[in-house]
Parts: structure tokens; sequence; C-alpha cells
């Protein structure tokens, strides 16, 4: 489930930094994009917020693979890689999961976005991780 997950790189994923997350396009080429997460390690999970509307989320129904890359506040040389898959699509109608990042990513005062109706939880099921 988190094949390879040291103290160090559960650190890294633990901290309110940017990952930079990537899919395959359709034609094969890759998508990456910085994206806000949250890493459950008990469950073994990343979840990001999405929207239905945006090309990741149709590069992830067509191919579920992805992996997220963060670097070690600390440290730029030192990093994490999670590779995974998309295991599961929950609807956030009301924004509660993005408000929930953007109080983690530092904006205790943040609201649900206009594109909320759209929302979802991506929830990444971790299968290896490495890293520096």
């Amino acid at each position: 489930m988190t094949h390879g997950l040291t103290d160090h790189f559960a650190r890294i994923l633990d901290a309110p930094v940017f990952g930079h997350l990537a899919t395959v396009r359709k034609h094969g080429t890759v998508q990456v994009n910085p994206m806000w997460f949250e890493f459950d390690r008990e469950a073994g999970v990343i979840r990001f917020t999405h929207t239905t509307k945006r090309a990741k989320f149709r590069n992830l129904q067509h191919d579920p693979r992805m992996t997220l890359e963060a670097l070690d506040p600390e440290s730029p040389f030192r990093y994490v890689e999670v590779r995974g898959r998309l295991t599961e699509v929950v609807p956030d109608p009301e924004g509660a999961f993005y408000v929930h990042l953007a109080n983690r990513y530092g904006d205790p005062d943040a609201a649900a976005p206009a594109d909320k109706a759209d929302r979802v939880i991506l929830v990444m099921q971790v299968e290896k991780v490495n890293g520096r």
C-alpha cells in the first residue's frame, strides 16, 4: 500500500507543500500541474480537490495512473515521488474539501470556489514511494 514510505517522505507529504501531479493525456503525453493535496497515511491514499470540467479529470478517466512529486520545504534537493492510481472520485458539490485544503495551505478565511458544483475529491491509492 505505501511501499517505500519512510518517516522523511511522510514528513514531506504531511507538510502543506505544493505537489506536482502528473497524469497521462489520451494521446500519451504527460500533463503536470501544481496541486494542493492531503496525505492520509493510515488509509494509504492522497486526496486532491479538482473539478469534472478540466483536462486532468478527463486524463484520469482514460488512464488512472498518476504520480505526485513534492519538494522537501527544508531542502529543495530532497523530494518524494508517489506513484499510484485513481481509485475513487467523491462528489464535493459544496466545495468543502477545497475549503479544507485552502485552510491547510494557509487561508483560514477561504470560501468555496465559484465552480463548487463541479468539485470532486480525487483519491489516489499509493502504490510506490521513493525519492531522496
